[in-house]
């Protein structure tokens, strides 16, 4: 089963890509899509294009998102929502199954605390899926995104067998 995690953003979105074969992760893909010298319009529009071209890429089954936490401005709340709708509309428009983890969900099921700081998230991420070098902050965000759904997919198989 490929998975696609996004952890989503209004300038910068990471995107990270695994397989999760015999419940074991196997790194495919990752990297960031920057659409932060767009004007506002162009960046939806480039998200867009950027989220459909990953999609038939990498024909994941299923896309993982980072849900918002809370922000104290609300225009970066508004600017991370229209970000966030476009990642869902991408994948739903092909039908895929969506799954929201939150930041704490995530740290937490990859780092072992729920706070954890970035740079714990990129080093397990990059031993976990036995990478020589870390991913970049956004990048291993989406990557935790796909490793967390991909730990509640395999415990989920096996509670139903």
């Amino acid at each position: 089963m490929i998975i696609l995690g996004i952890d989503p953003a209004f300038r910068v979105s990471g995107f990270g890509v695994i397989e999760l074969t015999r419940f074991t992760p196997r790194y495919i893909a990752s990297g960031s899509i920057k659409v932060g010298h767009l004007s506002e319009g162009e960046r939806l529009v480039k998200l867009h294009e950027s989220m459909q071209s990953l999609i038939e890429q990498f024909l994941p089954a299923s896309v993982a998102i980072e849900s918002p936490f809370i922000y104290k401005n609300p225009q970066t709340a508004i600017k991370l929502g229209m970000a966030r709708g476009v990642v869902m509309l991408s994948a739903a428009s092909r039908a895929l199954p969506i799954a929201e983890y939150s930041p704490t969900q995530i740290k937490s099921s990859i780092v072992g605390k729920g706070h954890a700081n970035k740079s714990q998230v990129q080093y397990m991420v990059s031993q976990l899926l036995g990478l020589s070098e870390p991913p970049s902050e956004d990048a291993a965000d989406a990557l935790a995104c796909a490793l967390t759904h991909a730990k509640i997919a395999a415990f989920i198989h096996k509670v139903q067998r």
